[in-house]
């Protein structure tokens, strides 16, 4: 296991031992003030726990390595894990919408705004300092997954904390008739706003399962790699293809050589290889490379 490997596979545990905490504060910090959003602000975190786990699994069937039934290795079960997550998520917000209408509908709910405004300051500090943990520590696919959740985890307690503000100044308005549609409108707005999480999760693990190219600063990186090795040995073309699966990028590079190149042996192309890997390896991914040399430019298009 690498370095890397290893500190991916801590800053998971850490969102996973950070969920169990804030879901246990929150679903009894629920219970007690009578908010329905901070009940789901602790069910959130309980489906988290799960799916934190199911991401430490993942990281460590995809480190495990190329086999004869996995010739390019494990890293497909990365994404894999994304899209099940963030559907998980989903789905737990859709529930919240529906039991927001519900209480909406029956004529909002009374909760204790003092306390309810306590939990939203925690809660907010609380999911930064986690959020800014992984961002800052991990690199991987699934610790950016992680990352993102707890982002969007930290927006809604933002937002939690300025709605029980409005309804603590309501109620200090003498409206704790309507400050009691404070809860359940939150509830609705946020899980619905949250959408926007899940969604870009699945749209960038099934980029990955469907093995298109990644991300554009990703490509500008292995082109100017490629560019630069190609002027080097004085090759008039050097086309670039990659797709990411996980934490892995695939890359195939064609070079096009001429009487001019400084490349004519095997020996001269085996050069090339090294020089171009030692640029791609310093550029901090894992990659699977594909090297092909050509005079004829129609076989590398």
């Amino acid at each position: 296991m690498t370095e890397d490997t290893r500190r991916d596979h801590r800053l998971l545990l850490v969102s996973v031992w950070a969920s169990a905490a804030f879901a246990v504060v929150s679903c009894v910090w629920g219970v007690f003030t009578g908010s329905s959003m901070i009940v789901f602000d602790g069910l959130y975190s309980f489906a988290s726990i799960g799916l934190s786990l199911l991401a430490v699994a993942a990281l460590r069937i995809s480190r495990r390595g190329p086999d004869d039934a996995h010739p390019w290795g494990r890293e497909e079960v990365e994404p894999v894990a994304v899209v099940v997550k963030a559907l998980a998520l989903g789905a737990l917000s859709v529930y919240a919408v529906v039991g927001g209408v519900t209480d909406l509908l029956a004529g909002g709910r009374e909760v204790a705004t003092g306390w309810a405004l306590a939990y939203a300051v925690v809660a907010t500090l609380g999911g930064t300092v986690v959020t800014l943990v992984l961002r800052r520590g991990g690199q991987g696919g699934l610790v950016r997954a992680e990352a993102a959740e707890w982002q969007g985890d930290t927006l809604l307690s933002v937002g939690v904390l300025a709605g029980f503000g409005i309804a603590a100044g309501l109620v200090a308005a003498g409206r704790a008739d309507l400050a009691a549609y404070v809860d359940p409108g939150m509830v609705v707005l946020v899980s619905l706003l949250f959408l926007r999480v899940p969604a870009g999760l699945v749209a960038r693990g099934m980029r990955e399962l469907l093995a298109m190219s990644p991300p554009e600063e990703t490509m500008t990186a292995l082109q100017d790699a490629v560019d630069a090795v190609r002027e080097r040995y004085r090759m008039p073309e050097g086309l670039v293809r990659a797709s990411q699966v996980g934490s892995r990028v695939d890359v195939e590079v064609d070079f096009v050589v001429d009487d001019s190149s400084t490349v004519q042996t095997v020996a001269d192309c085996d050069e090339v290889r090294a020089d171009l890997h030692d640029r791609l390896a310093a550029l901090g991914h894992e990659r699977s490379v594909v090297v092909a040399f050509t005079r004829d430019p129609r076989w590398a298009r």
